[in-house]
């Protein structure tokens, strides 16, 4: 919500600085999102009136304007805006003048005829951001006098209030919140509710109490449509809102100063009666906004004897609403329920000032005051007569029930008494009963219990007064603090591995289903999304991954490496939310350099990754491809638990996203610290190694990771590295069989504390090939 500070300055006595004021909001839970200065705060640019021009005898697209500035003698002007007509109030820089951006005034010649000045833009005044145009000024505003008398300077607040506090949807609101923040005396509209007949009749009716326990209606006659004044314009313009005509405007004012939205009906298209009722079936209403709203019974209506007339606390409907032709007036003032302005709103995605304040809790007891404050500005700036009845349905909604407050609760809960607690709480309206119980405003329903009261004495005596007197201590670690301190150890391993973290969207699209490398399609699916794209929870992180690479390629990347570690969704019971690893790896991973060429990432470099995430080697076994990875594999730890899932993206699919080369996907269950095992430093070997090669012959079919398995479960201490470093075949059988590989691999051996000799290695390195023989069936090559 926008707030005028100079509006507000009619409510309250502020002096202090917009840098204090804004403290103040602040210390009472306002945020302060922005602050804006606005208005002319210029020397020499005055108001000035056109009285002829005539088209520029060497430019067709210049004018030269005789101006009145006030000065008696006239000014000419070369001009170059069209929207502007003799007789018409516009702002003159005079010569030394100074415009924003140091633009600086002076008699100077256009196209050989003498300019005098310059008339101005909004823009070029800094009063708008763009502008086709001069700034065309309201018929009344003085010749002669300076701008600032039109535009006098202004400090708008952008606040963001929370939904528990509707008070503060107004200037009397804040006007009050801040008078108690600062110990002021607010000054708010004062009207007489007795000074009107308040009476209950068949001109209007109530089917449905439970929506609205309260409804009044007051008709004005003879009433004049028009223009607003220019301060009434001036004020809706700094609140956020365009001024319409003299009775929207005032509407929108009332609901601005009293935050009680009020609606007024054309008199001449309202036939018979009032009657606040359900929609029925197949009835429409064309709203204020142009749009054609399909209706239901679950939909509140304000409607006469034929037609709907309104959406109840949301928009009026364009057919009954005001027209430059309207003589006769009703004007409505009303409380709803909250919730069904809220089910109404959201249920039609039909979202309006009137309904963000009725669907929060408007004040019941300002229902009659709002429209006696709406009456008199009709009356002033319409000219309407106001007949002398408001004509009434239903009751007006009791008050919150008197709050129970004790002292010692007070303190006890403080850590300390407040003497002043009884004063605090008076400046906010709240009452005390001679039963020792305390009433709350009407217009606050956030106070309800005696917790309430107890945190607004906090909040106006402060909470910097409150010591603190509970020391420190440290808490045992949980299971969440080992989660996540191993999640962050994994994102940092990951970065320190080249990679960059992604984060992508929770919700995602039904294409996205056939971006997973699981066969899982069971997922979680919005009933009502706020848009298609956001139907489904993600099943899955690898999609989100694949749309953020192409993002980047579509931005002249080369090379994409990223990792998200985030939550997942599946309709499985057993497993509806989880946490994953997601890798993905595309593009080039060596760039070209003048003693190189470049390399593309290929699957083992994720396999790297996908072994550094599982904190230990894995195996991986080969599926089916499906129809995103044409290369799919199982992750299994080396007990054959399914970690995951690793593969190649087809290039068909890569394509579509502009992914250009290769493009490899990981997908791992993230456990915690068990997939981020800790590296381990050992000191520098201090003796040789000796090196031995085998080969031997294997099926076609073994894989080298049984070979690296067996090796590794053997447990030889001085047996500390293997590498394969030849596989041969050959498919004719003429030096090995056809159905057989040879494969070749070299091993390392080496003790902590001394140096080996042939002997001992010979000894280790026969026990080895004697493994391999009876563990995977292979005849050695000697």
């Amino acid at each position: 919500m926008k707030i005028s500070l100079r509006w507000l300055r009619e409510f309250l006595p502020l002096a202090g600085t917009v840098e204090e004021l804004s403290e103040a909001m602040i210390a009472s839970g306002m945020e302060v999102g922005a602050i804006e200065r606005r208005g002319v705060q210029l020397d020499q640019v005055v108001v000035a009136q056109i009285d002829s021009f005539h088209p520029h005898p060497n430019a067709d697209r210049l004018s030269v304007c005789q101006v009145n500035d006030g000065s008696g003698r006239p000014r000419q002007i070369v001009c170059g805006a069209k929207n502007f007509s003799a007789g018409d109030k516009v702002p003159l820089a005079l010569p030394g003048a100074v415009l924003p951006g140091d633009f600086k005034i002076k008699v100077s010649k256009l196209r050989g005829v003498e300019s005098e000045g310059m008339l101005c833009s909004p823009k070029e005044l800094n009063l708008a951001e763009d502008s086709a145009g001069l700034l065309i000024l309201p018929s009344d505003a003085p010749v002669g006098k300076p701008l600032s008398s039109v535009y006098p300077p202004d400090v708008i607040f952008d606040l963001e209030l929370t939904p528990d506090r509707p008070d503060l949807l107004s200037y009397a609101g804040i006007a009050r919140e801040l008078a108690a923040i600062l110990n002021l005396q607010a000054t708010l509209p004062v009207l007489d509710r007795s000074a009107v007949e308040v009476r209950s009749g068949p001109q209007v009716t109530v089917s449905e109490p439970e929506g609205c326990p309260y409804i009044v209606f007051r008709r004005f006659r003879n009433v004049k449509v028009g223009p607003s004044p220019g301060w009434l314009q001036e004020r809706l313009e700094a609140s956020g809102l365009r001024s319409i005509n003299n009775l929207v405007d005032i509407t929108n004012y009332v609901m601005l100063e009293l935050g009680k939205p009020v609606h007024v009906y054309d008199a001449a298209r309202v036939r018979g009666g009032f009657h606040v009722r359900r929609a029925r079936p197949g009835e429409t209403l064309l709203a204020l906004d142009g749009k054609r709203y399909e209706l239901s019974e679950s939909h509140l209506l304000i409607a006469d004897g034929e037609t709907p007339l309104g959406l109840a606390g949301v928009m009026g409907g364009e057919e009954s609403g005001v027209q430059p032709a309207t003589t006769d007036v009703w004007l409505e003032s009303a409380y709803f329920d909250p919730g069904w302005i809220r089910a109404m709103s959201r249920g039609l995605g039909l979202i309006s000032d009137a309904s963000v304040r009725f669907e929060r809790g408007v004040d019941p007891a300002s229902v009659v005051t709002a429209a006696l404050r709406a009456s008199e500005l009709i009356r002033d700036l319409a000219g309407g007569k106001p007949e002398e009845v408001l004509w009434a349905a239903g009751e007006e909604p009791k008050r919150v029930a008197p709050i129970t407050l004790r002292p010692e609760r007070c303190a006890r809960l403080l850590g300390r008494e407040i003497p002043e607690a009884r004063e605090l709480l008076q400046r906010i309206g709240v009452t005390p009963l001679n039963d020792g119980t305390w009433q709350p405003p009407s217009y606050r329903p956030d106070l309800t219990r005696e917790v309430d009261l107890i945190e607004e004495v906090c909040r106006l005596a402060g909470v910097d007064r409150i010591e603190g007197r509970v020391a420190g201590h440290a808490t045992p670690s949980s299971a969440a603090d080992h989660a996540h301190d191993a999640a962050m150890a994994l994102r940092r391993r990951l970065v320190a591995l080249g990679l960059f973290e992604a984060r992508s969207l929770t919700f995602t699209d039904e294409t996205a289903l056939a971006e997973t490398l699981s066969p899982e399609t069971r997922v979680w699916r919005l009933k009502n999304p706020l848009v298609e794209e956001m139907r489904v929870l993600r099943p899955s992180l690898v999609p989100g991954l694949i749309r953020a690479a192409g993002r980047n390629f579509q931005r002249g990347a080369e090379s994409v490496a990223l990792f998200e570690l985030g939550r997942v969704f599946r309709n499985d019971p057993e497993q509806e939310e989880s946490v994953s690893v997601g890798i993905l790896l595309a593009g080039q991973r060596d760039a070209k350099r003048w003693n190189r060429d470049a390399r593309d990432f290929d699957f083992f470099d994720l396999k790297g990754v996908v072994n550094v995430v599982a904190g230990n080697p894995v195996s991986l076994e080969r599926v089916e491809p499906n129809e995103l990875a044409g290369l799919l594999c199982r992750v299994r730890t080396r007990g054959g638990e399914l970690l995951g899932w690793c593969g190649q993206v087809r290039p068909s699919m890569a394509v579509r996203y502009d992914v250009r080369g290769n493009l490899f996907v990981a997908e791992l269950a993230f456990r915690g610290g068990r997939l981020a095992q800790p590296f381990v430093f050992r000191p520098l070997d201090r003796y040789p190694a000796i090196t031995r090669d085998v080969a031997f012959l294997a099926p076609l079919d073994l894989k080298y990771d049984a070979v690296e398995q067996t090796l590794r479960e053997q447990s030889e201490p001085l047996l500390v590295d293997f590498q394969l470093f030849d596989v041969f075949t050959d498919p004719a059988g003429a030096r090995i069989p056809a159905n057989q590989k040879s494969v070749a691999l070299s091993l390392t051996y080496r003790a902590p504390d001394r140096t080996l000799t042939q002997e001992e290695v010979a000894e280790v390195h026969q026990r080895v090939k004697n493994r391999l023989v009876n563990r995977l069936r292979v005849t050695v090559r000697e």
